[in-house]
């Protein structure tokens, strides 16, 4: 099994955040890597990661990073696969990392979530490659369908909560 998705973040220290990437891909039998790579402190490692990305076979890159958040802008300046970021909550709640993510060169994009998004990053993902694969886009809309019935079923629960002025 060879991925199509890579998630990177810039130190484990990342993992708590990007690992709801990593459920979901799984929950949708995407094959998937994880790598730490940092933009700052192994330069030759994301250039040489982002020029191969596409000959080994992967899709979309899911990159997290927080404070100066460089790396998912990096490594979309060395490919043309699609680069999904991830903006870390550190410093300014998240705030640097997103404005550093989403405020690329014309020509450099990079699909950018909220402040820990992770999952949304994913899903993004799965819906990128759900175009080509109509097994995993059953899959992806039986997910979004799931997310339906939660709010059905919170709003039956929600009706047998009981305050004195409540009217429905």
């Amino acid at each position: 099994m060879n991925p199509i998705v890579s998630i990177i973040m810039g130190s484990t220290s990342d993992l708590p955040v990007m690992e709801k990437a990593a459920r979901f891909l799984d929950d949708m039998h995407i094959p998937f890597e994880m790598n730490a790579l940092s933009a700052h402190r192994t330069p030759a490692e994301v250039e040489a990661f982002a020029a191969g990305a596409k000959a080994r076979g992967l899709r979309v890159i899911i990159a997290g990073a927080g404070m100066a958040a460089a790396l998912p802008g990096v490594i979309a300046a060395g490919t043309t696969l699609p680069v999904i970021g991830v903006p870390i909550k550190g410093m300014l709640d998240g705030l640097d990392a997103m404005l550093s993510i989403i405020q690329m060169p014309p020509g450099i994009p990079v699909a950018t979530v909220g402040v820990n998004g992770a999952l949304n990053a994913a899903i993004l993902a799965a819906e990128m490659l759900a175009l080509s694969d109509a097994a995993l886009a059953e899959r992806v809309e039986a997910y979004k369908a799931g997310l339906k019935e939660k709010i059905v079923k919170a709003n039956s629960e929600l009706a047998e909560v009981k305050y004195a002025y409540k009217t429905n």
